[in-house]
């Protein structure tokens, strides 16, 4: 991954041919980890793990306003926010009276029928997040990168630099403050 992180670096200083190089690099990763996110979401939704990533990928590397990338980690930690964001904003958007709202719709098929772990659970995780940032940053950003990122474990305590171990109790912390915020023990997150 060192020739990523000379690609970030170059990226910073602004130059385009940089970003075009890094996307090869990480798209496998990128699109893995938004493959795994949205297995959540229900058959047939029109976001697809390929576009999460693009837009994402596109809101990372935007030359006009670079970013100081330090390292993979701080890649992937940046790439789970706005992945977070993406998937927010369309929740809202889905949820929106414009757009039928809390309407119950119905399924041709009701044996295609699935439970949505959805809209409403993504912005309910959303809006509390940065309450839990302001008391337990590591907290809150290990949840981005499991929740709305879908990291195994390890691969969170790689991009925030922490053990194994740690993660874990960090993680046992942020479900148990969820749960509690959000007033019910069905979340997933």
């Amino acid at each position: 991954m060192g020739d990523a992180t000379r690609i970030l670096s170059e990226i910073e200083q602004g130059s385009l041919h940089a970003a075009e190089q890094l996307l090869p690099l990480v798209y496998d990763e990128l699109r893995r980890l938004a493959g795994a996110k949205m297995a959540n979401e229900s058959p047939g939704d029109s976001l697809q793990p390929t576009a999460l990533v693009h837009e994402a990928y596109l809101r990372l590397v935007d030359t006009t306003h670079p970013q100081a990338w330090k390292h993979r980690g701080h890649f992937f930690a940046a790439a789970a926010e706005a992945m977070r964001r993406i998937l927010v904003e369309r929740a809202r958007r889905h949820a929106a009276v414009k757009h039928g709202g809390d309407a119950v719709r119905q399924p041709l098929d009701e044996s295609c029928a699935a439970l949505r772990s959805g809209s409403q659970e993504v912005v309910a995780i959303h809006d509390v997040l940065d309450k839990l940032a302001a008391t337990d940053r590591m907290s809150a950003d290990l949840v981005k990168l499991r929740y709305f990122v879908g990291l195994t474990m390890e691969e969170a305590a790689e991009a925030l630099g922490v053990s194994v171990r740690t993660a874990h109790y960090v993680w046992s912390y942020a479900r148990s403050w969820l749960r509690r915020e959000l007033g019910d023990g069905e979340t997933q997150a």
